[in-house]
Protein backbone atom coordinates (compact mmCIF):
# COMPACT_ATOMS: atom_id res chain seq x y z
CA UNK A 1 0.00 0.00 0.00
CA UNK A 2 1.30 3.44 -0.89
CA UNK A 3 0.21 6.99 -0.12
CA UNK A 4 0.03 9.67 -2.79
CA UNK A 5 -1.10 13.29 -2.85
CA UNK A 6 -4.43 13.70 -4.62
CA UNK A 7 -4.73 16.32 -7.33
CA UNK A 8 -7.44 18.90 -6.68
CA UNK A 9 -7.94 19.24 -10.43
CA UNK A 10 -8.57 15.51 -10.81
CA UNK A 11 -10.69 14.84 -7.71
CA UNK A 12 -12.59 18.06 -6.89
CA UNK A 13 -16.33 17.43 -6.92
CA UNK A 14 -16.09 13.65 -7.26
CA UNK A 15 -18.22 11.85 -4.72
CA UNK A 16 -17.37 8.99 -2.43
CA UNK A 17 -19.52 6.72 -0.29
CA UNK A 18 -18.45 4.83 2.80
CA UNK A 19 -20.25 2.76 5.42
CA UNK A 20 -19.56 1.81 9.01
CA UNK A 21 -21.18 -0.41 11.61
CA UNK A 22 -21.78 0.60 15.19
CA UNK A 23 -23.03 -1.20 18.28
CA UNK A 24 -23.48 1.87 20.48
CA UNK A 25 -22.99 5.57 21.05
CA UNK A 26 -21.85 8.17 23.53
CA UNK A 27 -24.90 9.52 25.32
CA UNK A 28 -24.64 13.13 26.52
CA UNK A 29 -26.58 14.10 29.64
CA UNK A 30 -26.94 17.65 30.91
CA UNK A 31 -26.26 17.72 34.65
CA UNK A 32 -25.94 20.39 37.33
CA UNK A 33 -22.22 20.94 36.81
CA UNK A 34 -22.08 20.54 33.01
CA UNK A 35 -22.43 17.48 30.84
CA UNK A 36 -21.77 13.80 31.36
CA UNK A 37 -20.81 11.28 28.68
CA UNK A 38 -21.76 7.62 29.01
CA UNK A 39 -21.61 4.74 26.57
CA UNK A 40 -24.90 3.10 25.61
CA UNK A 41 -25.40 0.06 23.43
CA UNK A 42 -27.94 -0.08 20.64
CA UNK A 43 -30.33 -3.03 20.76
CA UNK A 44 -28.79 -4.29 17.52
CA UNK A 45 -25.82 -3.30 15.41
CA UNK A 46 -26.58 -0.41 13.03
CA UNK A 47 -25.05 0.46 9.69
CA UNK A 48 -24.46 4.12 8.85
CA UNK A 49 -23.21 5.70 5.65
CA UNK A 50 -21.52 8.89 4.55
CA UNK A 51 -21.66 10.37 1.08
CA UNK A 52 -19.48 13.41 0.43
CA UNK A 53 -17.29 15.03 -2.20
CA UNK A 54 -13.55 15.42 -2.45
CA UNK A 55 -12.18 18.96 -2.00
CA UNK A 56 -15.41 20.61 -0.82
CA UNK A 57 -15.87 24.30 -1.66
CA UNK A 58 -15.95 25.27 2.02
CA UNK A 59 -12.35 24.10 2.58
CA UNK A 60 -9.58 26.72 2.59
CA UNK A 61 -6.73 25.48 0.32
CA UNK A 62 -7.33 21.78 1.03
CA UNK A 63 -4.82 18.97 0.65
CA UNK A 64 -5.63 15.29 0.34
CA UNK A 65 -3.80 11.99 0.25
CA UNK A 66 -5.00 8.65 -1.04
CA UNK A 67 -4.00 5.19 0.10
CA UNK A 68 -3.62 2.95 -2.94
CA UNK A 69 -3.36 -0.82 -3.17
CA UNK A 70 -2.83 -2.41 -6.58
CA UNK A 71 -3.69 0.93 -8.22
CA UNK A 72 -7.02 1.26 -6.43
CA UNK A 73 -7.79 3.88 -3.78
CA UNK A 74 -8.73 2.11 -0.54
CA UNK A 75 -8.81 5.20 1.68
CA UNK A 76 -8.08 8.89 1.83
CA UNK A 77 -7.59 11.82 4.16
CA UNK A 78 -8.29 15.47 3.48
CA UNK A 79 -7.75 18.65 5.44
CA UNK A 80 -6.94 22.33 5.38
CA UNK A 81 -5.38 25.00 7.54
CA UNK A 82 -7.90 27.43 9.02
CA UNK A 83 -5.70 30.52 8.70
CA UNK A 84 -7.71 32.68 11.10
CA UNK A 85 -6.89 30.44 14.09
CA UNK A 86 -3.98 28.29 12.82
CA UNK A 87 -5.90 25.06 13.36
CA UNK A 88 -5.72 22.30 10.77
CA UNK A 89 -9.15 20.82 10.11
CA UNK A 90 -9.17 17.17 9.05
CA UNK A 91 -12.37 17.16 7.03
CA UNK A 92 -12.37 13.50 5.99
CA UNK A 93 -10.48 10.35 6.89
CA UNK A 94 -11.99 7.24 5.35
CA UNK A 95 -10.98 3.66 4.76
CA UNK A 96 -13.66 2.74 2.27
CA UNK A 97 -14.11 -1.00 2.72
CA UNK A 98 -14.42 -3.05 5.89
CA UNK A 99 -11.83 -5.53 4.57
CA UNK A 100 -9.12 -2.82 4.63
CA UNK A 101 -9.91 -1.55 8.13
CA UNK A 102 -7.74 -2.56 11.06
CA UNK A 103 -4.73 -3.07 8.76
CA UNK A 104 -2.90 0.21 9.34
CA UNK A 105 -4.32 2.17 6.41
CA UNK A 106 -6.05 4.75 8.61
CA UNK A 107 -2.98 5.12 10.81
CA UNK A 108 -0.75 5.84 7.80
CA UNK A 109 -3.24 8.40 6.52
CA UNK A 110 -3.48 10.04 9.95
CA UNK A 111 0.30 10.27 10.34
CA UNK A 112 0.59 11.82 6.86
CA UNK A 113 -2.05 14.49 7.48
CA UNK A 114 -0.59 15.34 10.91
CA UNK A 115 2.87 15.79 9.30
CA UNK A 116 1.23 18.08 6.76
CA UNK A 117 -0.51 20.04 9.53
CA UNK A 118 2.79 20.53 11.39
CA UNK A 119 4.61 21.49 8.18
CA UNK A 120 2.12 24.28 7.48
CA UNK A 121 2.52 25.70 11.00
CA UNK A 122 -0.74 24.56 12.56
CA UNK A 123 -0.94 24.74 16.35
CA UNK A 124 -3.67 22.12 16.59
CA UNK A 125 -5.44 19.48 14.50
CA UNK A 126 -9.23 19.25 14.81
CA UNK A 127 -11.91 17.03 13.30
CA UNK A 128 -15.51 16.07 13.78
CA UNK A 129 -17.25 12.75 14.13
CA UNK A 130 -20.58 11.59 15.50
CA UNK A 131 -21.36 10.11 18.91
CA UNK A 132 -22.55 6.93 17.17
CA UNK A 133 -19.26 6.36 15.32
CA UNK A 134 -17.64 4.47 18.18
CA UNK A 135 -14.84 2.96 16.09
CA UNK A 136 -13.82 6.38 14.76
CA UNK A 137 -13.84 7.85 18.28
CA UNK A 138 -11.58 5.02 19.49
CA UNK A 139 -9.27 5.46 16.48
CA UNK A 140 -8.92 9.20 17.05
CA UNK A 141 -8.28 8.71 20.78
CA UNK A 142 -5.60 6.13 19.91
CA UNK A 143 -3.91 8.87 17.87
CA UNK A 144 -3.99 11.36 20.75
CA UNK A 145 -7.20 13.27 20.00
CA UNK A 146 -9.59 14.17 22.79
CA UNK A 147 -13.15 15.47 22.82
CA UNK A 148 -13.03 19.27 22.88
CA UNK A 149 -16.70 20.04 22.26
CA UNK A 150 -20.00 18.97 20.80
CA UNK A 151 -23.06 20.38 19.04
CA UNK A 152 -26.38 18.80 19.97
CA UNK A 153 -28.14 20.04 16.81
CA UNK A 154 -25.45 20.36 14.11
CA UNK A 155 -27.11 18.13 11.51
CA UNK A 156 -30.84 18.12 12.36
CA UNK A 157 -33.17 19.05 15.19
CA UNK A 158 -33.42 15.32 15.93
CA UNK A 159 -29.71 14.60 16.48
CA UNK A 160 -30.03 13.71 20.20
CA UNK A 161 -32.94 11.35 19.51
CA UNK A 162 -31.00 9.80 16.60
CA UNK A 163 -27.93 9.37 18.86
CA UNK A 164 -25.90 11.18 16.20
CA UNK A 165 -24.52 14.26 17.95
CA UNK A 166 -21.56 16.08 16.40
CA UNK A 167 -18.35 15.67 18.42
CA UNK A 168 -15.38 17.98 17.93
CA UNK A 169 -12.06 16.32 18.70
CA UNK A 170 -8.66 17.96 18.85
CA UNK A 171 -4.96 17.32 19.21
CA UNK A 172 -2.47 20.01 20.25
CA UNK A 173 0.53 19.78 17.94
CA UNK A 174 4.09 20.20 19.20
CA UNK A 175 5.66 23.61 18.64
CA UNK A 176 8.31 23.75 15.91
Amino acid sequence: MELAALSKEEYKGKTFLTHYKTKGYLHIDACEDGFRFSYRAFGAEKEKSLKDTFFGDWLENPVAFGAFQDGRMVGFVEGSLETWNRRFRISNLCVFEESHRGRGVGGKLMRQILRTAKDCGARMAVLETQTCNEKAIAFYKKHGFQIIGFDLYAYTNDDPEQNEIRLEMGLILPSP
